[in-house]
């Protein structure tokens, strides 16, 4: 497990730390950021669709409803469902 905190940059916003065990939007939130929309946390209002632009990450279950399975391949995904696995431009 890495000890260092991976950098999330919002482009036009912020930067915030998230370590690889946390969701991007709860890491957010506990930095006290709010350059993304915060709905339910839980994957099923679709507010916190993000694009990641740059870097890598992991999903937990996300609703297709939300989230289809093409734009997940053009980097489209939940904030509060997205792990970072290096920094990450969103």
């Amino acid at each position: 497990m890495r000890l260092e905190p991976y950098q999330i940059r919002i482009l036009g916003g912020g930067q915030f730390p998230c370590p690889e065990d946390e969701r991007v939007l709860i890491a957010m939130e506990q930095f006290g950021a709010s350059d993304i929309g915060v709905g339910c946390r839980g994957g099923g209002c679709g507010f916190c669709l993000v694009r990641v632009v740059e870097g890598e990450y992991r999903t937990g279950k996300m609703s297709t409803a939300k989230v289809s399975v093409a734009d997940q391949a053009k980097g489209y995904a939940l904030a509060c469902r997205i792990y970072p696995m290096n920094d990450l431009v969103i």
